[in-house]
């Protein structure tokens, strides 16, 4: 009902391969995301799946299952945000984290408008570490 009032639509998530064996850590890590990320409310996603959530308006979308970002290099320094380690992309209008310490990988694009984005990772931290196993 929230969601109605608000008048935003499904979020189009673009289709992406998802790493093999995925689909029951990310369908757990579903359950457990909250509804609400750095004030933003969770939406829809179009298509429906159980390896994509988004929130807001312009839209956080998670993304589970995605492999490393080709710019990924093990020397690499990661942000640490709550004990959890992400390595940054910058994108145009925002930045994409992808979760380097946890399988499956996970991949949050967080525009421009939420920042500081380290409340968007802080917010869905408590999930993370509930559903997916350290490495």
């Amino acid at each position: 009902m929230l969601l109605a009032g608000c008048g935003f639509g499904a979020v189009e998530v673009d289709p992406f391969n998802t790493e093999p064996g995925t689909e029951q850590v990310c369908a757990g890590l579903q359950d457990a995301l909250p509804d609400v990320v750095a004030d933003a409310v969770r939406r829809d996603v179009q298509p429906a799946s159980t390896h994509a959530a988004a929130w807001g308006e312009p839209p956080i979308v998670l993304r589970c299952g995605v492999p490393l970002p080709a710019e990924y290099r093990p020397d690499v320094q990661l942000l640490d945000v709550d004990g959890l380690g992400w390595f940054p992309v910058a994108g145009e209008g925002g930045t994409f984290f992808t979760l380097i310490d946890r399988e499956p990988h996970v991949e949050v694009a967080v525009p421009d408008d939420y920042a500081p984005e380290a409340t968007v990772l802080a917010d869905l931290g408590d999930a993370i570490r509930s559903v997916l196993p350290t490495t």
